[in-house]
């Protein structure tokens, strides 16, 4: 099944995504993490906001 999605990601509009993975430090001292999948022309915006 997996390679089924993968498959089509990379055949379709999958090369123009990217995953994002942001680690951030809360108040506690511990670190967390947000992932996302954002568009190629975006990434930049994304780890600035």
């Amino acid at each position: 099944m997996a390679k089924k999605t993968v498959a089509s990601l990379q055949t379709g509009g999958g090369k123009e995504h990217t995953k994002c993975i942001k680690m951030s430090k809360n108040e506690k001292g511990s670190y967390g993490f947000k992932t996302e999948i954002v568009h190629n022309d975006r990434v930049k915006d994304w780890f600035t906001k």
